[in-house]
């Protein structure tokens, strides 16, 4: 059958947790930049069960003669019950099947099937979920834990369910406070739209070069921003001062779910505490769209303060949002000895390319 944007995005929205990264519109984001998408799904007695956004791309490792074709399923695959062995089996059968049949060397998966959730160790905490199952067969059937995970293993999650005021009162007391200091203090938040992305990806790159992550370039966010913002899938958000724009937050919602993927902030008022109102009003945008999930986007793979990411960690913190930890990302080695050179190779690769995008990001401020 012929598929298109409405028949995918309702197969995909009919199983449980549908993510963004398997939406139609994410496969059109990257077809823009050397991925090609295929929507592959499964029935049983007409009922769908199972759905996998699959991106192909075709990469060169140093010199070699021939192109080399990759497959990756970004928080994917889709099933209706990760319990289910049989489905399993199936699904992922048929995903290496497609992609010996495509003469890929690689087969990438990175589903939010969860371990547990909360901090390992802690009196909430939650273990032994399904993921765990999932693992034990992937080692079983050869996969390997992912040296490249391109996604974060791990998130932080609100419960939006509730009412507002439970919501608030559920934030840590200074996470409270300072969402309402930003609001006395004259922080107001606009809802913005494609005008304003110019201004945004400035304010991302300098937020970028000050906290000492790398960012792609201008043309990709405009073409993930205007194609979410086009499907009515994004909520752009700025707060401002005096009229000022001095931090943003790009909220992207997708079935039930919403999800804070890109944030940015100047120096400018720090002090008045607007990314706290940010976060508020986030929320409440994520709830008029009928989310009742906010997904604060990442976590530390290790919960301590040695993570790069604890700072973050600790401001997700305040919101109330609780850990979900997941299988994380696998490969399955369709063809061994080329695997074992991009292994080798394409880690070296990835170095020269953050670096390159990090000195075209200092570029990008400096008006170059």
């Amino acid at each position: 059958m012929t598929m298109d944007r409405t028949r995918w995005n309702e197969i995909v929205g009919s199983l449980p947790d549908p993510h963004l990264l398997q939406s139609w519109e994410w496969g059109e984001v990257k077809s823009q930049f050397g991925w090609q998408p295929f929507y592959k799904f499964w029935e049983d007695d007409g009922q769908v069960v199972a759905a996998a956004l699959i991106l192909e791309r075709t990469i060169n490792l140093g010199g070699m003669a021939a192109r080399l074709r990759m497959h990756y399923t970004p928080k994917g695959p889709l099933l209706a019950d990760w319990s289910d062995a049989a489905l399993r089996k199936r699904v992922f059968d048929d995903l290496i099947r497609f992609g010996r049949e495509r003469a890929a060397f690689l087969l990438k998966v990175d589903a939010d099937v969860p371990v547990g959730r909360g901090v390992l160790g802690e009196e909430d905490a939650e273990e032994g979920l399904v993921g765990v199952d999932v693992i034990e067969m992937f080692r079983r059937e050869g996969w390997r834990f992912s040296n490249e995970q391109v996604q974060f293993r791990n998130t932080m999650q609100v419960d939006l369910t509730v009412d507002d005021d439970d919501l608030l009162m559920a934030m840590k007391s200074k996470t409270r406070y300072n969402v309402r200091l930003a609001g006395r203090k004259g922080v107001e938040v606009r809802r913005g739209g494609a005008l304003d992305f110019e201004m945004l990806y400035n304010m991302y790159a300098e937020t970028a070069v000050r906290d000492g992550f790398t960012i792609r370039g201008k043309d990709y966010y405009q073409a993930v921003w205007q194609t979410f913002f086009e499907a009515g899938m994004l909520t752009p958000l700025i707060a401002e001062v005096e009229d000022e724009p001095v931090a943003g937050l790009m909220l992207f919602h997708f079935g039930e779910t919403a999800y804070y993927l890109h944030g940015m902030s100047l120096d400018l008022h720090r002090n008045l505490m607007p990314t706290y109102l940010l976060q508020w009003e986030a929320m409440q945008a994520a709830k008029e769209q009928g989310c009742r999930v906010y997904d604060l986007w990442g976590a530390p793979n290790e919960f301590d303060e040695t993570d790069s990411m604890w700072g973050v960690y600790r401001f997700k913190q305040g919101f109330n949002a609780r850990e979900l930890r997941t299988i994380g990302a696998w490969d399955k080695p369709l063809r061994p000895l080329v695997f074992g050179l991009y292994s080798q190779v394409w880690p070296r690769v990835m170095g020269v390319l953050r670096a390159s995008g990090k000195r075209r990001t200092q570029r990008t401020l400096e008006g170059d």
